[in-house]
This record gives structure tokens, sequence and C-alpha cells, in this order.
């Protein structure tokens, strides 16, 4: 078999062909290629961090003449490294060791403004105008004009020029019979009156003609009968005060004057004794069935059989309350017991319980409250006693 091989001209004697990993990468490109990665054109990074295109370009092909004021740079270049996710630091080190740049002192002349002479291009460090690249994508590249354009679209523009079209003429036409003028023809023809004198009169203007041989014009007198004016009636006035006028002030209202008139004597009865008045009967209103009484503040529920409340609250010494009379009876529960007591038909029965217990479900009936207590000792209890004692004056006065 006969054998060939390759070699590159190029390739040293004993050499290896390089690979892709042995070219340099420079700083611009990771840039760029990190800018790429984010999806985002130099416009997009100027608009972003408020930074020109121009100076995103330079910090990307390491130009630092492209600056006006190279003091800036510093910044610029850590500002965008930090956009692309890059150390700063690092970053800054390598656009000064590929583009020669040192930082200078603020009153020095190298941080002065270093701007081009007019119409001069701004070149790069490789000699290259920066404007003029491929790698520097100041606006991305724009389509064809006719690639922009759908045929959907034209055909739907086509539809409503065609339907604005159709409506214009539809409306003109009917403007059109609108305004035309249309004469229905008449049987009869029209008689026509010629060489009227102003100064005659019209009757003997008109001229008898043969359609109006069986026409007979009313007279003048009755004409004038008819359009004479017609005189009008005597208007009746009536004074809008007639009714008040017509009132006499002695005879009503307040100024009428007061008669006194003497009592009628009955003769009859007069020689009979008076009779005495009946005496007044002072009818006292019913006693409450059931009432309850604190001698003391004690908290107090009362609620119905359906389970509404119909009262809650603390009660103060001397407070009663009287307990509606329901069809089903209401239950009590009272937090100080031995502070309640009930008045039963204006006796009183108790206490609830014992002092400091908590009572519940008491049935708030007379039946039941006079067999499960006993009428109260007023020795037992100093406060209850000097309660029905204040009650008791108060009746009495």
């Amino acid at each position: 078999m006969i054998g060939k091989s390759f070699r590159r001209d190029d390739a040293a004697d004993g050499g290896q062909a390089k690979g892709f990993d042995d070219y340099e990468l420079r700083l611009g490109d990771v840039m760029r290629g990190e800018r790429a990665t984010m999806g985002k054109s130099l416009l997009d990074v100027q608009r972003e961090l408020k930074i020109k295109a121009s100076y995103i370009a330079a910090i990307e092909n390491a130009d630092p003449s492209a600056f006006d004021t190279p003091g800036f740079i510093a910044g610029y270049v850590r500002s965008y490294a930090r956009y692309l996710n890059m150390d700063p630091d690092e970053t800054f080190a390598t656009f000064c060791k590929e583009s020669g740049f040192a930082t200078a002192h603020g009153m020095s002349a190298q941080a002065s403004s270093l701007k081009p002479k007019s119409g001069e291009p701004a070149v790069g460090p490789l000699g290259k105008n920066i404007f003029s690249e491929s790698s520097t994508p100041f606006i991305p590249a724009g389509e064809a004009v006719l690639s922009q354009i759908e045929p959907r679209a034209i055909g739907s523009v086509l539809v409503l020029i065609a339907l604005i079209g159709g409506l214009g003429y539809g409306g003109w036409t009917v403007l059109q019979e609108v305004q035309k003028v249309q004469f229905a023809p008449v049987e009869q023809t029209p008689v026509v009156v010629s060489d009227l004198d102003p100064l005659a009169g019209a009757s003997n203007a008109i001229q008898t003609s043969d359609a109006l041989a069986g026409f007979d014009a009313p007279s003048a007198e009755a004409l004038d009968r008819l359009y004479r004016p017609q005189a009008l009636d005597v208007p009746v006035l009536v004074a809008r005060d007639a009714p008040i006028s017509t009132l006499a002030p002695g005879s009503i209202g307040a100024l009428v004057p007061e008669v006194r008139t003497e009592p009628a004597v009955n003769f009859a009865n007069a020689a009979l004794p008076e009779r005495a008045a009946p005496p007044v009967q002072v009818v006292e209103p019913p006693v409450p069935e059931v009432q309850l009484v604190a001698v003391r503040p004690a908290w107090v529920r009362v609620r119905a059989a359906d389970g509404t409340v119909i009262f809650e609250g603390v009660m103060e010494p001397g407070q009663n309350f009287v307990v509606p009379a329901t069809e089903e009876p209401a239950t009590l529960r009272v937090g100080e017991s031995g502070a309640m007591y009930f008045a039963v038909n204006g006796v009183h029965y108790g206490p609830v319980g014992d002092r400091g217990v908590v009572t519940s479900n008491v049935s708030l009936t007379p039946e039941s409250l006079t067999a499960a207590y006993t009428v109260a000792d007023l020795t037992a209890d100093d406060d209850l006693a000097e309660i029905v004692n204040v009650a008791e004056v108060q009746a009495d006065e």
C-alpha cells in the first residue's frame, strides 16, 4: 500500500499544530462573549449603565484614546465589568496590561481631557477605526423593508379600502337621489291668471274661463262679514280680596269679645242636700312575681329557653332585675352566689348559694324558687337587711 502523509508547510520540524486553546484570548473577546450571552447590544448597555456606546466599544477594544477624560476610564471599566458579572479589579488590570493605560494623578496632564482633532476618526490601538469594525455592533443589523410586510396584512388593507370605497359610493348615490326633484303629472291643466292690475280690484282682474264656468264666487259682503274683526267682550273684574273683606273681625278669631254666661240653676234639685264625693281608691301596681336582688357586686346572666340572653352584666348592691314572664322558664347563672337573692311576690328567698361559688341553670319560676329556697334570714346577712329596710322606707314615702 502506498501511503501519503499530509504535513503543513508552516509547521516546524518536529512541532505540533496549534489548537483552539493555544491562541491568546484578549479581554475584548471575553467581554463581547459575555455581552452576547446576555443578549445585549452596545445601545442596551448604554441605556442601562448610562455610559456612551463608544466608550463601551473602546473598553472592549482596549482603546483608552477614545475617552475624553482618562480619569474616568477606571470607573467605566469597573462598572462595565460588574454589569458583565466579571471581577472589576482583575478586568481593569487586564485592560491596563493590554492597552498600556496607566492611572495618572488627577492634576497631571495625562488626566486631562484628550480630544482628537476635528475631522479625525477615533483610531484604536491596532490602527483601525472602531466605528467601522464588525466587532462593534452599535445598532443591530436591520431587516429588509419587504421582509417586514406580511401578505395577510396587504389583503386586509385591500379589503378595508374596498369597504370604504363601497360605503362612499353608496352614500354619494343616496345623496344624488335625495336631491332630485320629480314632478307628478296633473290631470287638470291649471288656470293661468295674467295681466293683473294692482290698482284694480281682484274681482275685475280674474277672467272667467271654461274651467271655472260653474264656480260661483262669494260676494264681497259675505267675505266682509266672514273676516270682519269681532268686538271683544267686556271683561268681568272680580276683586281678589273679596272673601277676606267680607269677614267680620268681631265674629271670628281671637278678637271675638268674651261673653260670660251664668250657670243655669235647676230649681227642681235646689232644695236637695249635696251628695258626698266617693272616696278616692289608690290602686297599687302589682308586685312582680320574680326579681333578682343583688346585695353585693355579682356577675349575672339570664338566658331564655331558646338560648337568647335576656340580661347579662354586673349587678351592683341594691340593684334589682325583674325576670320577664315567658312560656318556658328562664335560667340563671351567677358568679357570686352568696350575693344574689330572689324576691318572689315581695318575699325574699335565698341566697342562691355559698359565697365565692358559681351557680348555673337555676330555673326562675315562682314554684321552683319557693320549693328550692327558704325565706331569707335578714339577721344572717347585714347587706340584705340594709337593702330591704331602704326599700321599705322608700315605699312608705
